[in-house]
């Protein structure tokens, strides 16, 4: 027990000094193209700062940061980043990292509701509204991933024992076709472009950025860092999953290696996908959730009907 809990604490540590450098890696790589220095992703400055909270907030408004945060924090526990971390909650349910996400995202749009504000509101319906429509490629993948002959199971052990033990799969067509349905997943609930465009305040683009614009000091600190790691927990799917070349390696600096190496490999990816795309039209959202969805259907087709 007390091995679990030591393991535990490790990987949280190092998510709170790993998450926020991938971030900082597309904002780099975005601002370097536009001749810029880039807004650094350290939030010291932040919890330093006094609250600035209306009048019309009420505990809802307080409570949704702590929840938000909380909430990834609990969803990376669930998901070891290498194989020697795993602790006690490795033996939860992919599925229960579906809910934490979704409890968060409640809070959150409950509390741009909260302060009456008008981008508020506004902010709140269209995360609510990219949620629905993305959330059914995330559960057609997850079904497939534990569907596979071997797993039979939602439980994440089982999951990351198969991973560990065929990493040979890694360029198989089902582990390709799932990945690409699930980095435009990233890209939609880390609120990137194309999906949203967490760098502006212009009211015809906001999403995320709409719903949390009353927040300042730790609260809006605590959603950043939220944010940062929710975004991680996606990569950490993907990379030990999707690609689980080198996942089941016994030595542990070589595989906290391979693993670094496989994130920033798809936090490239996801900052090309940034520079080389501009955001899209509310109206359009839509298709790009559908393509998602039907490259994650051909995933499981491929892999169960097809093989």
């Amino acid at each position: 027990m007390l091995e679990s809990i030591l393991k535990l604490m490790l990987q949280i540590i190092l998510t709170f000094l790993i998450a926020p450098l991938f971030t900082g890696l597309i904002r780099k790589m975005k601002a370097k193209v536009q001749h810029r220095v880039g807004a650094s992703v350290f939030l010291i400055k932040l919890f330093r700062k006094d609250l600035v909270v209306s009048s019309t907030a009420s505990w809802i408004y307080s409570l949704a940061p702590y929840v938000y945060f909380v909430s990834s924090v609990l969803a990376i526990s669930c998901l070891p980043l290498i194989h020697d971390l795993t602790g006690f909650t490795f033996h939860t349910d992919l599925l229960i990292v579906v809910y934490l996400f979704v409890a968060g995202r409640i809070f959150m749009a409950l509390s741009g509701l909260d302060t009456g504000s008008t981008f508020g509101g506004m902010g709140s319906s269209r995360e609510l509204l990219v949620s629905a429509l993305v959330e059914p490629a995330l559960f057609i993948i997850v079904i497939t991933i534990s569907a596979r002959p071997g797993v039979a199971s939602t439980n994440i052990s089982f999951i990351y024992e198969y991973a560990a033990a065929h990493s040979d799969e890694v360029f198989a067509p089902m582990n390709i076709l799932l990945f690409a349905s699930m980095l435009l997943i990233l890209i939609a609930e880390s609120s990137r472009i194309p999906v949203d465009d967490p760098s502006t305040h212009l009211e015809l683009t906001m999403v995320h950025e709409a719903m949390v614009l009353e927040y300042s000091g730790r609260h809006l600190a605590l959603i950043e860092m939220g944010t940062y790691i929710k975004q991680l927990v996606f990569m950490t799917i993907m990379a030990n999953i999707l690609i689980p070349v080198g996942f089941g390696i016994d030595n542990v600096f070589l595989s906290f290696g391979i693993y670094l190496v496989k994130v920033l490999v798809i936090t490239v990816l996801v900052g090309l996908v940034e520079l080389n795309t501009v955001k899209l039209r509310l109206y359009s959202i839509p298709n790009f959730a559908v393509i998602a969805l039907i490259i994650s259907i051909l995933g499981f087709l491929t892999g169960f009907i097809l093989k």
